[in-house]
């Protein structure tokens, strides 16, 4: 009994060794200001409700310019001011659109843009995710966004809160008077089959939150349920103390890494069993707002 002390005095620090390592969250919380870069205000886009909901979205313009330069230009003639989300579709997409999607379009709309669901790898960069992808050869991040690609191409992935350009059938490519945010299990299978042209960094919640649809294909039957939409405005065309401030995490960065790294094998104490996998759209760029 009188060792007791002794061996306890050699266990302590033991015990701390085997500490378990940082999750996700703790990471990210501390990782350095290095490890975030801030997005430019001609690629954030702000849409309010008029029931108060507030979204913001990352444009896309590396991976569908075309695309992205025509919901920019509908911004900026008020083609958005007084739309609507129209469809709610359970564990699927919330969908909006422009006030009168049959009105001329506005000067510098393009009606038909080319197929943008894939570009070349060349000129973009891409970082590996490090683990096997059920939908492309390849899957990682390049210019901060998750990606499948084949060696050659990427292209940007349908994942949670992503956002992209409903249209009809092909050779239809959409011009951008609708567009849909995925809000639930990733339709990866809309990969390369639709125009994405960005994601929702603020307010995916409360997208998320909207009542259901009860139509085919989660619209609402009734325009009465439709969600107004108040106004969309590209944030660099806002006085600079009403742009919002959003931060994302460098991929390239030694965080990401651990970052990465804690998603695929968690080591927090509520897990038993680390997957030591992950799959891209379970492992989401962090970002933040900075007030």
């Amino acid at each position: 009994m009188r060792l007791y002390p002794v061996l306890l005095a050699f266990l302590l620090p033991c015990a701390g060794a085997h500490a378990a390592a940082p999750g996700p969250a703790e990471i990210v919380a501390h990782a350095p200001d290095s490890a975030w870069r801030t997005l430019s205000p001609d690629r954030l886009l702000l849409m309010t409700t008029a029931d108060g909901r507030r979204i913001v979205i990352e444009l896309a313009s590396d991976f569908a310019p075309v695309h992205v330069a025509n919901v920019v230009r509908l911004a900026q003639t008020h083609a958005w001011d007084g739309g609507a989300i129209i469809r709610v579709q359970d564990n699927y997409v919330v969908q909006w659109r422009v006030r009168d999607e049959k009105a001329p379009l506005p000067g510098g709309v393009v009606k038909n843009p080319p197929a943008e669901y894939d570009r070349p790898v060349a000129g973009i960069g891409f970082r590996p995710l490090g683990y096997p992808d059920s939908y492309a050869p390849q899957a990682g991040f390049a210019a901060g966004w998750p990606v499948g690609g084949d060696g050659t191409r990427v292209w940007p992935a349908q994942c949670y809160a992503t956002v992209a350009v409903a249209r009809d059938m092909p050779p239809d490519t959409g011009n951008g008077q609708e567009l849909y945010a995925v809000n639930g299990e990733a339709p990866r299978q809309l990969d390369r089959n639709l125009a994405v042209v960005g994601r929702v960094l603020v307010g995916m919640d409360q997208l998320g939150a909207l009542p259901r649809g009860t139509g085919a294909m989660g619209f609402y039957t009734d325009a009465r349920q439709d969600v107004a939409i108040r106004r969309v405005v590209l944030a660099a065309d806002l006085p600079p103390a009403e742009r919002p401030k959003i931060q994302a995490m460098r991929t390239e960065s030694p965080s990401f890494d651990a970052y990465l790294a804690a998603r695929a094998a968690r080591t927090d104490p509520f897990f038993v069993h680390p997957a030591h996998g992950v799959a891209l759209c379970n492992a989401p760029v962090p970002s933040r707002e900075v007030r």
